[in-house]
Protein backbone atom coordinates (compact mmCIF):
# COMPACT_ATOMS: atom_id res chain seq x y z
CA UNK A 1 0.00 0.00 0.00
CA UNK A 2 1.26 3.49 -1.23
CA UNK A 3 0.82 5.52 1.80
CA UNK A 4 2.29 9.19 2.69
CA UNK A 5 1.88 11.76 5.35
CA UNK A 6 0.38 15.23 4.78
CA UNK A 7 1.85 17.18 7.67
CA UNK A 8 1.12 20.47 8.69
CA UNK A 9 0.09 23.30 11.52
CA UNK A 10 -3.45 23.66 10.12
CA UNK A 11 -4.16 26.35 12.43
CA UNK A 12 -7.15 26.20 10.79
CA UNK A 13 -7.70 24.39 8.04
CA UNK A 14 -8.15 26.23 4.86
CA UNK A 15 -9.95 25.42 1.53
CA UNK A 16 -5.96 25.35 0.20
CA UNK A 17 -5.29 22.39 2.76
CA UNK A 18 -8.49 20.79 1.33
CA UNK A 19 -6.99 21.31 -2.49
CA UNK A 20 -4.08 19.97 -1.71
CA UNK A 21 -5.42 16.77 0.49
CA UNK A 22 -7.89 16.21 -2.98
CA UNK A 23 -4.73 16.12 -5.22
CA UNK A 24 -2.46 13.71 -2.57
CA UNK A 25 -5.36 10.98 -2.10
CA UNK A 26 -5.39 10.87 -6.39
CA UNK A 27 -1.48 9.44 -5.89
CA UNK A 28 -1.86 7.68 -2.78
CA UNK A 29 -3.73 4.50 -1.45
CA UNK A 30 -4.05 6.18 1.97
CA UNK A 31 -2.86 9.60 3.44
CA UNK A 32 -2.68 10.37 6.87
CA UNK A 33 -3.60 13.85 7.50
CA UNK A 34 -0.50 14.87 10.57
CA UNK A 35 -1.37 17.43 12.86
CA UNK A 36 1.71 19.21 14.53
CA UNK A 37 1.00 19.30 18.01
CA UNK A 38 3.79 21.47 19.32
CA UNK A 39 4.70 23.96 17.00
CA UNK A 40 6.85 27.23 17.16
CA UNK A 41 3.94 28.89 15.39
CA UNK A 42 2.34 28.90 18.45
CA UNK A 43 -1.34 28.07 17.48
CA UNK A 44 -4.73 29.47 18.19
CA UNK A 45 -6.45 26.25 18.29
CA UNK A 46 -5.23 23.08 20.53
CA UNK A 47 -3.60 19.99 18.41
CA UNK A 48 -7.62 18.59 19.57
CA UNK A 49 -9.46 20.99 17.82
CA UNK A 50 -7.77 21.42 14.78
CA UNK A 51 -8.40 17.54 14.27
CA UNK A 52 -11.91 18.26 15.16
CA UNK A 53 -11.91 20.75 12.61
CA UNK A 54 -10.61 18.38 9.85
CA UNK A 55 -12.38 15.68 10.65
CA UNK A 56 -15.67 16.19 8.78
CA UNK A 57 -14.40 17.84 6.16
CA UNK A 58 -12.02 14.54 5.05
CA UNK A 59 -15.04 12.11 5.24
CA UNK A 60 -15.82 12.49 1.40
CA UNK A 61 -12.31 10.66 1.12
CA UNK A 62 -12.48 6.98 2.13
CA UNK A 63 -8.59 6.82 2.24
CA UNK A 64 -7.64 9.75 4.92
CA UNK A 65 -7.44 9.17 8.74
CA UNK A 66 -6.60 12.57 10.60
CA UNK A 67 -3.90 12.48 14.03
CA UNK A 68 -1.37 14.14 15.46
CA UNK A 69 2.19 13.94 15.90
CA UNK A 70 5.06 15.42 18.06
CA UNK A 71 8.04 14.00 17.25
CA UNK A 72 10.53 14.61 13.97
CA UNK A 73 8.66 14.31 10.88
CA UNK A 74 10.47 11.78 9.52
CA UNK A 75 10.74 9.67 12.20
CA UNK A 76 6.33 9.76 12.04
CA UNK A 77 6.18 8.83 8.66
CA UNK A 78 8.62 5.88 9.37
CA UNK A 79 6.74 4.88 12.07
CA UNK A 80 3.52 4.60 9.91
CA UNK A 81 5.30 2.81 7.36
CA UNK A 82 4.96 6.00 4.75
CA UNK A 83 6.83 6.23 1.63
CA UNK A 84 6.14 10.02 0.79
CA UNK A 85 5.52 13.16 2.88
CA UNK A 86 3.94 15.58 1.09
CA UNK A 87 3.90 19.28 0.95
CA UNK A 88 1.26 22.36 -0.49
CA UNK A 89 3.53 24.76 -2.48
CA UNK A 90 1.68 28.19 -2.81
CA UNK A 91 3.83 29.86 -4.27
CA UNK A 92 7.38 30.34 -5.38
CA UNK A 93 8.02 31.92 -1.52
CA UNK A 94 7.12 29.21 -0.21
CA UNK A 95 9.58 26.79 -1.82
CA UNK A 96 13.02 28.06 0.05
CA UNK A 97 11.31 27.34 3.03
CA UNK A 98 10.33 23.89 1.69
CA UNK A 99 13.15 22.79 -0.24
CA UNK A 100 15.08 23.06 2.86
CA UNK A 101 12.91 21.27 4.98
CA UNK A 102 13.14 18.72 2.34
CA UNK A 103 16.52 18.00 1.99
CA UNK A 104 17.17 18.03 5.99
CA UNK A 105 14.42 14.91 5.74
CA UNK A 106 16.30 13.07 3.64
CA UNK A 107 19.15 13.57 5.41
CA UNK A 108 17.39 12.07 8.16
CA UNK A 109 15.70 9.89 6.51
CA UNK A 110 16.44 8.89 3.04
CA UNK A 111 13.48 6.41 2.42
CA UNK A 112 10.72 8.90 2.49
CA UNK A 113 10.18 10.58 -0.69
CA UNK A 114 8.99 14.80 -0.50
CA UNK A 115 6.58 15.24 -2.93
CA UNK A 116 5.51 19.16 -3.80
CA UNK A 117 1.13 19.68 -4.69
CA UNK A 118 0.60 23.00 -5.93
CA UNK A 119 -3.19 23.84 -5.05
CA UNK A 120 -5.53 25.38 -7.74
CA UNK A 121 -4.49 28.77 -8.59
CA UNK A 122 -7.15 30.27 -6.27
CA UNK A 123 -5.79 28.78 -3.03
CA UNK A 124 -2.55 30.66 -4.06
CA UNK A 125 -2.52 33.57 -1.61
CA UNK A 126 -4.59 31.94 1.13
CA UNK A 127 -2.78 30.74 4.58
CA UNK A 128 -4.15 30.24 7.56
CA UNK A 129 -2.42 33.12 9.01
CA UNK A 130 -3.65 35.48 6.70
CA UNK A 131 -7.67 34.09 7.16
CA UNK A 132 -7.26 34.30 11.87
CA UNK A 133 -5.89 38.02 10.60
CA UNK A 134 -9.37 38.62 8.84
CA UNK A 135 -11.40 36.86 10.98
CA UNK A 136 -9.90 38.38 14.15
CA UNK A 137 -10.69 41.51 12.15
CA UNK A 138 -14.53 40.96 11.34
CA UNK A 139 -13.48 40.06 7.94
CA UNK A 140 -15.68 37.33 6.11
CA UNK A 141 -13.79 34.36 5.90
CA UNK A 142 -16.25 32.00 4.32
CA UNK A 143 -14.28 32.17 1.03
CA UNK A 144 -11.14 30.66 2.81
CA UNK A 145 -12.16 27.77 5.17
CA UNK A 146 -15.33 25.63 5.83
CA UNK A 147 -18.42 26.68 7.54
CA UNK A 148 -17.20 25.03 11.01
CA UNK A 149 -13.80 26.40 10.91
CA UNK A 150 -15.57 30.06 10.26
CA UNK A 151 -17.95 29.20 13.31
CA UNK A 152 -14.77 28.42 15.51
CA UNK A 153 -13.07 31.26 14.54
CA UNK A 154 -16.01 33.47 15.27
CA UNK A 155 -16.24 31.56 18.22
CA UNK A 156 -12.57 32.53 19.15
CA UNK A 157 -12.93 36.57 18.05
CA UNK A 158 -16.35 37.35 18.99
CA UNK A 159 -16.77 38.18 15.43
CA UNK A 160 -18.80 37.69 12.63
Amino acid sequence: MRHCIYPGTFDPVTYGHLDVLARAVKLFDHVTVAVAENTPKGPLFTSAQRIAMLQPNVTRFPNVSVTSFNSLLVEFAMAQKAIAVIRGLRAFSDFEFEFHMALMNRHLESQIETIFVMPNEQFSYTSSSLVKDVAKHGGDVSHFVPPNVAAALEAVFGTK
